[in-house]
């Protein structure tokens, strides 16, 4: 009983913790933040704790992509892991129960062959009717039981095979889930990463032109500070339903972190790149935005856009950092446009860096 109070009152003082740190900060009190704060105040994750000491020694804050990509990076993982792992066993529980069921069959088919050649033994000997009817009765028990073991197994392994099937759609669902951004619905970074590389190594064998995407949301944190943050969320879904409209095929959209989305464009040169940026940015700023709440008309949502395309001698992190830099000039450049590394707003902001 002591033992269960004194539990009771550590874990509240984890929960209180977590609750200050959020009260102090100022930020939402979603069941996100609150794991982040819990799992800091029981410091049972260093590497969680070194990231948010560090973000808030350097800027003094925790913005809302800050705590996004933490939960990502630091505990999201985890529960992924936990969800495989109980599949998993599951798996391992299905095949073992079938390899029992398999070894019992077994037993029982040596001794049917037992039955069988003891069988033809006594037939061999036997003088009278009775002594025949004998050894055939004994041989049909022996064939009905093992037919109803060959049935028992037939039955037990169709539902293992179904069961299985189900464990592996499970998995399916869970490793999509792990690469899927639950508020935008479009991958997140961690496919993002995977997708980049994957596509950047196809195109550097293949010589095929390969561009890259950086969009920002204009002005993305004065939506969030006047209007909320449940505003900011429905910012968020209106561009990645745009991205969803317009992008198509093998090209790969994600949310790259906060309110920054990324789009690779296999097989597509720079020029292509800049048509297909400008139809986003036309798409996005063509939405009227609505609060939900009151009908409230908000106004329209712009993007900038930074493009680069793949170069020899590129990797993925000098075709993120030009289209990144590109983006970066775009905002400077006075935001909703699109702005790549051949325009000369990009070559001077570089030749003014270099000076």
């Amino acid at each position: 009983m002591v033992k269960l109070l004194d539990e009771h009152e550590r874990t509240l003082a984890f929960a209180e913790v977590a609750l200050g740190q959020i009260r102090s900060l100022r930020q939402t009190a979603v069941p996100r933040n609150y794991e982040i704060w819990y799992v800091y105040a029981t410091g049972y994750n260093a590497a969680l704790n070194k990231i948010i000491n560090e973000t808030l020694a350097r800027s003094g804050k925790l913005s809302e992509s800050d705590l996004e990509q933490i939960y990502e990076t630091y505990l999201s993982h985890i529960k992924t892991s936990d969800r495989i792992d109980k599949v998993g066993a599951r798996v391992i529980g299905e095949i073992d129960d079938v390899m029992k069921l398999i070894t019992e069959a077994l037993g029982v088919a040596a001794v049917y062959d037992a039955s069988l050649v003891g069988a033809s033994d006594r037939l061999a000997t036997a003088t009278t009717h009775e002594q025949v009817k004998a050894i055939v009765e004994s041989l049909a028990k022996s064939t009905r039981e093992m037919r109803e073991t060959n049935q028992t197994l037939e039955n037990r392994l169709a539902q293992s095979k179904s069961e299985i099937s189900d464990l592996q759609h499970s998995l399916e669902a869970i490793r999509a889930e792990s690469l899927t951004d639950p508020l935008t619905g479009l991958g997140n970074r961690k496919y993002f990463d995977r997708s980049i590389e994957m596509a950047v190594q196809s195109a550097l064998t293949t010589a095929e032109p390969l561009s890259l995407l950086m969009f920002d949301i204009d002005h993305f944190k004065s939506f969030n500070d006047s209007y909320g943050h449940l505003t900011g969320d429905q910012v968020l879904r209106l561009v990645a339903q745009s991205l969803k409209q317009t992008i198509k095929g093998q090209d790969i959209t994600a949310r790259y972190g906060g309110e920054e989305f990324a789009v690779v464009l296999p097989n597509t040169a720079l020029r292509q790149a800049l048509t297909v940026a400008d139809h986003i940015r036309r798409a996005v700023m063509a939405k009227e935005l609505k609060k939900k709440s009151t009908g409230e008309i908000l106004g329209r949502v712009t993007i900038s856009v930074g493009v680069s395309m793949l170069k020899v001698g590129d990797d993925t992190d000098s075709l993120i950092e030009r289209a990144d830099a590109c983006l970066y000039v775009a905002k400077r450049a006075g935001r909703n446009r699109v702005i790549c590394e051949a325009d000369p707003e990009f070559n001077a902001e570089t030749q003014t860096r270099v000076a």
